[in-house]
């Protein structure tokens, strides 16, 4: 079949890593095109990246007729907007992560992919690795017992800058740029919904919130943590654990194992360490985005996934006594001054 041709709305610093280099590496696939607001960015970044063609605006590359699909790695308040427009152009949709503005948004979104049959799936990469489908069968095959607790943290030294995930209206945040896996994880894991009980968040001088730290609980009478940061304490975290009542799961760097990892593992049989593939987490992802549009192959990040992880994120920030945040468009109609 023909290579699956992908264009990049935005010449963001995660392209290469995250669809570049897995491109180069995963048959099938290809870079083809590229736009971003400034066309010297987009330039430049097709010659360092190799990608051939250069579109204008983002509105050019969604109208060109050879590309099959777009990746998106804008900022998430643009998520939404450029995604709707995407599938309005009979583009499939590769999204970075967190999928939407809020939950609302991401609902709007996933109805549009229903309605038009198209692949759109959440750039979650680490949970097509190998690590995770293991973990998820540990759980589900009852080896550690009944689900007790799950708690995962992700805490990152990004001090304040003029980078997007420091702007609110951007939708910047330690819980939408980091905490979108912890809660990502634990609702996977547990395989139910939570409900957020309690949140405790501490914010800049701007209202984004440095660090957040909620508490759930499951359907089951399970209890759930989930811990962001991006400038606290907390200066570097990357680890989940699961307890149930016959065992145990610990875990560092589950996020990227390809960088490094250990997964401990305590049950009946006693204690274990199990080891992973260190071929990165993006290539599994590439390869799970090309076969959903070629094969009908099942997305594990899609729509509906998006839209119950958005709703657990708008659920920390109203617990901690902060408001999700806005897609961008509405986020600068409310800043306008009134007529």
């Amino acid at each position: 079949m023909p290579d699956l041709r992908i264009g990049v709305l935005g010449a963001a610093r995660i392209l290469r890593g995250a669809l570049v280099r897995p491109a180069a590496r995963v048959a099938g696939v290809r870079v083809a095109a590229i736009a971003a607001r400034d066309p010297d960015r987009a330039r430049d970044a097709a010659r360092r990246h190799g990608i051939p063609e250069v579109h204008g605006t983002y509105d050019s590359l969604l109208a060109d007729p050879t590309l099959d699909a777009v990746y998106l790695p804008l900022p998430s308040a643009l998520h939404g907007e450029w995604m709707l427009k995407a599938l309005a152009a009979g583009k499939h949709v590769l999204c970075e992560k967190p999928f939407a503005a809020n939950a609302e948004e991401a609902e709007r979104v996933a109805d549009a992919a229903s309605d038009t049959g198209l692949v759109v799936m959440e750039g979650f990469h680490y949970r097509y690795h190998p690590l995770m489908h293991r973990l998820v069968e540990i759980v589900r095959s009852g080896d550690i017992g009944e689900l007790v607790s799950v708690s995962s943290s992700l805490c990152i030294p990004l001090p304040p800058s003029g980078d997007f995930r420091w702007r609110a209206e951007l939708g910047g945040g330690s819980t939408m740029d980091v905490g979108c896996y912890p809660i990502h994880l634990v609702r996977t894991l547990a395989g139910q919904e939570p409900a957020v009980t309690d949140a405790i968040a501490r914010a800049s001088h701007n209202g984004v919130d440095r660090y957040l730290r909620a508490d759930l609980r499951f359907p089951s009478g399970a209890t759930g943590r989930v811990t962001s940061s991006m400038w606290s304490l907390h200066a570097v975290d990357s680890s989940a654990t699961v307890r149930g009542t016959r065992g145990s799961i610990r875990m560092l760097g589950p996020f990227h194992p390809h960088a490094a990892h250990l997964v401990v593992v305590r049950d009946a049989g006693g204690r274990r360490v199990e080891r992973f593939t260190r071929r990165p987490t993006f290539d599994f992802q590439l390869g799970a985005f090309r076969d959903a549009v070629r094969d009908d192959a099942a997305v594990l990040t899609g729509p509906a996934d998006s839209v119950a992880t958005m709703r657990v994120i708008d659920g920390c920030y109203r617990a901690a006594g902060l408001p999700p945040r806005l897609p961008h468009a509405q986020s600068r109609a409310d800043d306008a001054p009134a007529p």
